[in-house]
C-alpha cells in the first residue's frame, strides 16, 4: 500500500485518513459516476477519468434530439481536409459546440453539421508530389481529421456529413450550375485573366492580393487571354447590397460586403458588334453610370488592354488598324444597342483605366463633360436627351416612351424594361466584376457542358449527372488542364444533335462547392434533388454562422449570391442564408526570427540566457504555422490540459473576433484551472454538508446568513440574465465565464436553498462550455443527501436539463450593472449603475464622478477623455497624472 501511494505525498497523506473501503482500489483515483465514491479534489488524474467517462455518453446524448421543437441552426465553416487539425479549428468548433449545447438546453432542436471542403489545389499538389491519387489522399485525411474532432468531444450531426469531392455532392453542384446556365447567368467568354504560373491555373480577381500575388502560392500573377467560364454575379449586386440592411450587425463584415459590392448606381447594356455593316455575332456589355440617359449615347469606348484587341475575334484587325496609342481612336467597328436599337461607333480610349474595373463604357455627352469632350474631338453625332426645368429638375426628351419622365422616374423605368428584355439593366457598381469560376486543374467539380461544332456549348442533361472525374494514370500540374489527357472521357456525343462533341475540361473553383453546402446539410442524403424545399425552409436561415474573417468577402458574397438565385428559382423561401455571423480571430503563436535574414528559429534552439541571439532576434506573434515553428498540435495540448480546460481557455482568453496570443503562462489558463477546482470544491462542500443525519433547516438562519442568502439569490439571477444574453446576443463567452466566476465566489451558506439553487444554476450554465466537468458535477449534486431545492431532485444528465430562468420577482427589481472603472488603463474598482443608462457615456461619466470611488480617485483631476466600452461593462478615464 505504501509503495502504491508513495509517489504522491498528498495521496499518501489522504489515504492514511481515509476510511477502510479506499484500500480496495488504492492504485487509481475514484470517479463518482463510475464507483459512487466522490473524490475530494479535482486533480489531473480525476480530470482525465472524468473526460474519458463522459466523452462517449455526451456524444450519445447528442444523437437523441426531438423533432417537435423550435429549430436552431448553428453552422461553422467546414474545413479543407489537410489531415491535421490546427488550433484555429479547435477555436471555431468549440464555439459552435458551446452554442449548440446551450441552445439544446434552451429547448431547441439543434442542427450543428460538419463536412469537408474536399476539392482543390492542395490535395492535387500533394498527390503530384507523392505520386498518389488525390481522392485517396483526401479520403485518408478526412478519416484522420474526423477522429481528431471526435477526440475533442465535439458534438456534430455526423448523419448530415457532406464531402464536396464525392459524386453524390458535386452532382448537385453541377445541377445548380446548369440552372445558372439556363438562366443566362453562367456564360463563357474570352478574357484577359489572372494566371498563377506556379499552380498553373486561373485566379479570380479576389484571389490576387494587393501586391499582385496569388492568394495561395504567393507567385506573381501573369495576365493571359483565355476563354473562361463566368457567373454573372453583377446581376445580383443591388439585391445583395440592399439585403444587408435587414441583417444584424456582423462585426464590420457587413461594411466589408457593402464596400466590395460598391454603390450600385449604374448598369450594363448589351451591344451587338458590326464590322463593315455586318454583325460579327459577338455581344459586348458596356457600363453606364447614368442609364436613364442611354438614348443620348454617342459612342462605345474600350481600353487598349481590352480582349478585342488581343483575341482571335474578327473585330481585332479593324481595331488594330485604327488604334493610335496615346489618343482616343475612332474605329470602323460599330455597336448596336439591343435596348435602344441605336448604332454607335466603337472608340479605343487613350486611358489606361476607367472608373473601377471597367473596360467598356458608354459615352453620353449630356451627362459627362469628359464624354462631351471625346465626342466633340472625334466629330461624333448624338441626341440631346435632357431638358432642364425652372425648378432645377431635368426631364427626358428624345427617349421614346420614356420622354417626359424625370431622371429619377426614367432611371427606374429604363433599367426595369432592360431587365425584362434581358439586354441588361441590372443595377451594379463600376468596381464589381462577374465571378470567374474556370480552373485548369483536375481535382475539382467538372463543368457539366459539352462543346458541339453545330450547337455550341450545351448543358449535360440532368438525368446524365453527375459528370464524374475520370481516373488519370498520373498528374503533373503543368500545361493544359489534366483532363485534356483523358481522351475517352473528353470525346463524347452532343446531347442535342447527337453529333461529335468534346467535354469541357475546366473544373470549377472550389468556392462554387462551398456556396451552397449549408443548403445540402438540410437534406444531405437526398438522391433525387439537392434538397427538399420544405427541409431547407425549415432550417434556413442559419441562426449563427461561425468562421474566420478572411472569408468575409469572397465566400460570404458567393454564398449569399447563390441563395438569392435559389430563391428566384423557387428552390428556397429565404433570400439570405445567414442571420447572425460570428467571425473569429486567429490564434497566434510567438515567433523568433533572425533580424538580418528573417529566418524563423525554433524556441528550443535559442539560448535565452545569452545575448548573442537576443540581439539578432525579431520576436513577435503570428498566425500559427509549421514553417514559423510556432504551431501547436491540438491533440498534445488536450493531452496536457484536458478537453474542458482547452475549451475554457479558448473561450475565456478573448472575445471571438479578437486574436488569441497563445501563452499558457498568462492569467487565462491558470484562471480556468483554478475555477474548475473551485467548482469541484463547492460540490464537495455541499455533499459534505448533507450527510444522512444533517437535515438543513433554513428557518433557523441568522440575520447575517439571511443577508448572505439574499446576495446569493441576486447574484444567481444576475448571472443567469448576463450569461444568457452573452450566449444569445453578443457571444462574449469570456464575459460569460467571468460572470460565472463571479457567481462562484459569492456562494456561501451551504445550508440554504439559495446556495443549492445557485450552485445548480452555476453547473448548468457551465455545461455548454465544459460539458465533461459539468456532467460529473451534476451527477454529484443529484446524489446529495437531504436536498432542499427540487432542482437537485430532477435526475438526468446536466446537458438534458432546461437552461435556468431568472426568478420572476427578480425581474420586477430595477436592473443594475456593475461597471468596471479604469483610470489610465488600470483597474481601480467597480460602481453599480442603472442598466438603462449604462450605454450613455455622458451619464456614466457623471455617475462615476459623483460616486465615492470617483470622488476619491478622480476628484478635481483633469479628464482628457472617458471611453465607455460598447460591448463590456467598462469605462476608462484618461486623466492628467
Amino acid at each position: 500500500y505504501r509503495y502504491l501511494c508513495k509517489k504522491k505525498k498528498r495521496l499518501w497523506k489522504g489515504a492514511l485518513l481515509s476510511p477502510v473501503p479506499r484500500l480496495l482500489s488504492p492504485s487509481t483515483r475514484t470517479l463518482f459516476s463510475e464507483t459512487g465514491v466522490w473524490e475530494k479534489d479535482y486533480l489531473k488524474e480525476t480530470r482525465r477519468r472524468v473526460e474519458e467517462w463522459w466523452h462517449p455518453r455526451i456524444m450519445a446524448q447528442w444523437q437523441k434530439d426531438g423533432s417537435n421543437r423550435k429549430k436552431f441552426y448553428v453552422l461553422s465553416m467546414f474545413p479543407y481536409p489537410s489531415g491535421q487539425l490546427h488550433m484555429g479549428h479547435v477555436r471555431v468548433y468549440t464555439i459552435s459546440d458551446t452554442i449548440g449545447h446551450f441552445q439544446r438546453m434552451r429547448g431547441h432542436q439543434v442542427l450543428n453539421p460538419m463536412g469537408w471542403d474536399a476539392f482543390g489545389l492542395p490535395a492535387e499538389n500533394a498527390a503530384i508530389e507523392r505520386g498518389l491519387d488525390p481522392e485517396e489522399w483526401t479520403k485518408h485525411n478526412i478519416q484522420s481529421m474526423r477522429e481528431q474532432l471526435d477526440n475533442l468531444g465535439l458534438c456534430f450531426n455526423w448523419d448530415r456529413e457532406v464531402t464536396t469531392c464525392l459524386p453524390d455532392y458535386y452532382k448537385w453542384t453541377q445541377f445548380l450550375f446548369i440552372k445558372l446556365f439556363e438562366a443566362g447567368l453562367a456564360y463563357r467568354k474570352e478574357a484577359v485573366v489572372n494566371w498563377d504560373p506556379v499552380d498553373q491555373t486561373v485566379l479570380a480577381d479576389e484571389q490576387v492580393d494587393e501586391n499582385g500575388r496569388s492568394w495561395r502560392s504567393g507567385a506573381l500573377v501573369e495576365q493571359k487571354l483565355l476563354t473562361q467560364w463566368f457567373i454573372k454575379t453583377t446581376n445580383y449586386a443591388k439585391p445583395l447590397l440592399d439585403a444587408l440592411a435587414d441583417l444584424p450587425e456582423w462585426y464590420g463584415v457587413k461594411a466589408m460586403q457593402a464596400n466590395w459590392i460598391g454603390q450600385c448606381t449604374g448598369c450594363y447594356f448589351d451591344f451587338k458588334l458590326k464590322v463593315n455593316g455586318e454583325e460579327t455575332g459577338e455581344t459586348l456589355s458596356a457600363y453606364s453610370s447614368s442609364p436613364e440617359t442611354v438614348f443620348g449615347e454617342a459612342y462605345l469606348a474600350i481600353l487598349p488592354s481590352h480582349r478585342l484587341l488581343h483575341g482571335t475575334s474578327s473585330v481585332r484587325s479593324a481595331l488594330e488598324k485604327a488604334f493610335q496609342p496615346g489618343r482616343d481612336s475612332l474605329t470602323e467597328v460599330t455597336a448596336r444597342n439591343l435596348f435602344t436599337g441605336r448604332e454607335v461607333p466603337l472608340v479605343i480610349s487613350h486611358k489606361e483605366a476607367f472608373d473601377g474595373y471597367l473596360d467598356t463604357v458608354i459615352g453620353i455627352p449630356d451627362c459627362s463633360e469628359e464624354d462631351l469632350s471625346v465626342a466633340t474631338a472625334l466629330n461624333l453625332r448624338w441626341t440631346t436627351v435632357l431638358k432642364s426645368n425652372k425648378d432645377d429638375t431635368q426631364t427626358l426628351i428624345n427617349s421614346d416612351e420614356f420622354s417626359g419622365l424625370t431622371r429619377e422616374q426614367a432611371f427606374e423605368s429604363i433599367t426595369q424594361k432592360a431587365r425584362e428584355q434581358k439586354v441588361g439593366g441590372h443595377l451594379t457598381s463600376s468596381k464589381l466584376r462577374d465571378w470567374l469560376i474556370s480552373r485548369q486543374r483536375y481535382w475539382g467539380t467538372p463543368i457539366p457542358v459539352v462543346h458541339c461544332g453545330s450547337c455550341g456549348p450545351v448543358a449535360v442533361p440532368e438525368e446524365e449527372l453527375p459528370v464524374t472525374l475520370p481516373k488519370l494514370p498520373s498528374l503533373t500540374g503543368k500545361g493544359a488542364s489534366p483532363l485534356e489527357a483523358a481522351h475517352d472521357w473528353v470525346n463524347c456525343t452532343c446531347p442535342r444533335c447527337k453529333g461529335p462533341a468534346r467535354r469541357e475540361t475546366d473544373t470549377m473553383d472550389t468556392f462554387v462547392d462551398s456556396a451552397w453546402y449549408y443548403l445540402r446539410y438540410t437534406d444531405s442524403h437526398n438522391p433525387d434533388r439537392p434538397f427538399e424545399r420544405h427541409l431547407a425552409d425549415h432550417w434556413l436561415p442559419v441562426d449563427v454562422y461561425i468562421g474566420g474573417k478572411e472569408h468575409a468577402v469572397m465566400h460570404l458574397y458567393y454564398a449569399r449570391f447563390l441563395c438569392h438565385f435559389c430563391k428566384d428559382q423557387g428552390l428556397v423561401a429565404h433570400r439570405e442564408p445567414f442571420w447572425k455571423l460570428l467571425v473569429q480571430g486567429l490564434i497566434k503563436g510567438q515567433t523568433f526570427k533572425l533580424a538580418d535574414s528573417g529566418q524563423y528559429l525554433k524556441r528550443e534552439a535559442i539560448d535565452f540566457t545569452g545575448t548573442r541571439y537576443l540581439n539578432l532576434l525579431g520576436v513577435t506573434w503570428e498566425k500559427m504555422s509549421k514553417s514559423k515553428h510556432n504551431g501547436l498540435d491540438p491533440q498534445e495540448v488536450v493531452q496536457q490540459y484536458g478537453v474542458d480546460t482547452v475549451r475554457l481557455y479558448i473561450l475565456y482568453a478573448a472575445p471571438p473576433e479578437q486574436d488569441i496570443l497563445w501563452n499558457v503562462k498568462t492569467d487565462a489558463l491558470p484562471g480556468v484551472l483554478r475555477w474548475q477546482s473551485r467548482l469541484w470544491q463547492l460540490v464537495t462542500k455541499l455533499r459534505g454538508a448533507r450527510q444522512p443525519v444533517d437535515v438543513p433547516c433554513p428557518s433557523l438562519l441568522k440575520n447575517k446568513e439571511l443577508a448572505e442568502t439574499k446576495k446569493i439569490w441576486e447574484n444567481k439571477n444576475h448571472a443567469i440574465q448576463e450569461v444568457t444574453s452573452h450566449l444569445t446576443e453578443d457571444f462574449l463567452f469570456n464575459a460569460a465565464i467571468s460572470r460565472l466566476m463571479g457567481l462562484t465566489n459569492t456562494l456561501s451558506v451551504s445550508h440554504s436553498v439559495e446556495f443549492e439553487e445557485a450552485l445548480a444554476a452555476l453547473v448548468m450554465m457551465t455545461a455548454p462550455m465544459a460539458p465533461h466537468l459539468a456532467s460529473e458535477l451534476w451527477a454529484g449534486l443529484c446524489q446529495v443527501k437531504n436536498p432542499i431545492s427540487p432542482l437537485l431532485q430532477h435526475g438526468g444528465d446536466v446537458l438534458q436539463q432546461f437552461w435556468p430562468n431568472v426568478d420572476p420577482e427578480y425581474l420586477n427589481v430595477p436592473d443594475f450593472v456593475e461597471l468596471s472603472v479604469l483610470i489610465n488603463n488600470k483597474a481601480c474598482g467597480t460602481v453599480t449603475v442603472p442598466l438603462e443608462v449604462s450605454k450613455d457615456s455622458e451619464r456614466m461619466q457623471q455617475l462615476i464622478l459623483e460616486s465615492p470611488l470617483g470622488k476619491q480617485l478622480i476628484g478635481e483631476r483633469g479628464i482628457k477623455r472617458a471611453i465607455l466600452s460598447p460591448r463590456t461593462a467598462l469605462i476608462n478615464f484618461l486623466i492628467d497624472e
